[in-house]
């Protein structure tokens, strides 16, 4: 891992400063397009943990936000890495950072929602697949990439 990345907790981002990063990642797709940056404005205000990466010119590369109840469960709701950052152990290092956040590995499930390309990144950190998993989906959800 290069070691020119810092790890930040609990940063404020801005909408403009994340939407920027949302077109350099795949997490850009995973949004949907009915009030977009109204939520996105709410998602940067409410996660409870939340964990960036940057590089040595303070650009953001990786996010890694969930919320918690900080004794049980982390919910991961979002984890994106620029795609020129990809492969360099960034995703890894901000999902070891955010459980650890939110209450270490002893104590805390985290459970995670995946497209079918982060699926593999998941397994290769010990994520397993788990069939008492329940989702209910929201009304409103145009698929759209964030360009």
């Amino acid at each position: 891992m290069d070691n020119m990345i810092s790890y930040n907790i609990n940063e404020s981002l801005t909408f403009n400063e994340y939407n920027n990063f949302l077109q350099r990642t795949d997490l850009g797709s995973q949004y949907p397009e009915e009030n977009f940056k109204k939520r996105i404005a709410k998602l940067l205000e409410n996660r409870s943990v939340s964990i960036t990466a940057r590089n040595e010119n303070n650009l953001l590369i990786g996010v890694c936000f969930g919320l918690t109840d900080f004794s049980y469960f982390l919910f991961l709701t979002d984890l994106g890495v620029d795609r020129n950052y990809e492969n360099q152990g960034i995703g890894k290092e901000l999902v070891h950072l955010a459980q650890r956040e939110a209450g270490g590995e002893d104590d805390i499930i985290v459970v995670v929602l995946s497209n079918e390309n982060a699926i593999k990144f998941y397994k290769k950190c010990g994520y397993r697949t788990d069939s008492d998993l329940l989702l209910k989906p929201c009304k409103t959800w145009t698929d759209f990439t964030v360009e």
